[in-house]
């Protein structure tokens, strides 16, 4: 057992590039167990190995009652306490009742019915694209974070004039989720934005008490199932997730169509093939490449000994890369089949929105490359240095 494995990670040279540390994990096994005082007890990559846990009962998230045993004072910190409101980090009947909540929304009926709305927003964004004519223009910020934006913001009901102030405030916040320590100044930051969004669905909430209108706030401000700190806090966090993760997608996609011709060739070809290149940008380059559990009870993983009360990071992006699971794994093959990854997690957090973010994905990525014949990237993009939302700031393209 080495702490090495970890430090290479978290390292300049891992967060620029984890996946060769990956293929080097799967060369010992699914687990490598880690010494006392390492901050976890296992690395979890192997592809069964992340599966099992994420769905074992007896691994848990990191939720308020965990955190209490350490210190209480995570709860003076206005961003950490959203998250543990959250669905997030929520855990046993609370989750359940909040999922049921808030699921409705989500369902794969009520997901087909926005598909129509979905197109109509792409299309308005890429009419906005082409009058850049041959200048270069941001991708992330002119349609990656624009279409999944507005779409959640419509499915919520936050009007489109306040939709502008959210990226630079849910970018602060989303900090504190990243693997490895957070300053201070951070989570200073993450905590004046937790409050500003908090505020704003507050008062949102307010709103569509007196005036309801046909939109998820008003079902849920008229909704008595939840309190109202775990009603603001995962309106915060499912509207953050509702964007974040499929800009990018979005933005990973591109990238990587735009680096393998081949891909984006058949594609054009056949937009038909949008949801199986979806699926393999998801498994090769996803948004969220961890988890953090701990364990209830004394156990192992294989073979490995977890202690109760001590954590394992879960490397879902390696499991994605699982030499026994996936033939070439590094290799980008959008005709991949039998692409089961774990982009969205697995178990009781498993994406709540992954059906949405799919027909995002699927819609904006097809509707793009088949507008513009010959887009190209107008310079290198600047490297990644996340786990958490590991996609690019800005993707700077010629729409042509």
């Amino acid at each position: 057992m080495s702490t090495a494995w970890l430090r290479e990670l978290l390292g300049e040279d891992g967060r620029r590039d984890p996946f060769p540390l990956y293929a080097r994990l799967h060369e010992h096994g699914p687990v490598v167990g880690l010494p006392a005082g390492s901050g976890h007890a296992a690395i979890v990559h192997g592809h069964d190995a992340v599966g099992r846990v994420l769905r074992d009962p007896n691994f848990h998230v990191l939720d308020a009652d965990y955190l209490d045993r350490g210190s209480t004072r995570w709860r003076a910190h206005p961003a950490v306490r959203t998250m543990q409101h959250s669905l997030f980090n929520d855990s046993g009947d609370h989750l359940v009742r909040t999922r049921r909540v808030f699921g409705r929304a989500f369902a794969p009926t009520r997901v087909s019915e926005l598909e129509p709305l979905i197109t109509r927003l792409a299309e308005r964004l890429l009419d906005r694209l082409a009058e850049h004519g041959d200048d270069p223009v941001d991708f992330m910020a002119a349609f990656a974070v624009q279409l999944p934006g507005d779409v959640i913001g419509e499915v919520l009901g936050v009007p489109e004039p306040d939709r502008a102030a959210f990226p630079d405030r849910v970018r602060t916040f989303d900090a504190i989720l990243e693997l490895g320590q957070r300053t201070f100044r951070e989570l200073r930051a993450a905590d004046t934005a937790a409050e500003e969004l908090t505020a704003y669905f507050a008062g949102l909430v307010a709103a569509r008490r007196e005036q309801p209108h046909d939109d998820l706030v008003s079902a849920l401000a008229a909704n008595d199932a939840l309190t109202e700190p775990v009603l603001l806090a995962n309106l915060v966090v499912v509207f953050n997730a509702g964007f974040r993760t499929t800009a990018t997608l979005l933005g990973n996609g591109l990238h990587l169509l735009l680096t393998h011709p081949d891909a984006l060739d058949a594609l054009r070809a056949d937009p038909a093939t949008a949801p199986a290149c979806v699926e393999e940008v998801l498994r090769f380059d996803p948004p969220v490449h961890f988890a953090v559990r701990h364990a209830v009870e004394d156990t192992e993983v294989d073979g490995v000994a977890v202690p109760a009360g001590r954590t394992v990071l879960v490397l879902t992006a390696a499991a994605n890369r699982d030499p026994r699971r996936f033939a070439d794994p590094d290799r980008f093959d959008p005709t991949r089949a039998d692409n089961h990854h774990y982009a969205f997690g697995a178990g009781p957090h498993h994406c709540l929105g992954a059906v949405l973010g799919r027909v995002e994905g699927r819609i904006g990525l097809a509707r793009l490359v088949t507008r513009f014949r010959a887009i190209t990237l107008a310079e290198p993009p600047r490297p990644r240095d996340r786990f958490m939302l590991r996609g690019f700031d800005r993707l700077a393209v010629r729409c042509r």
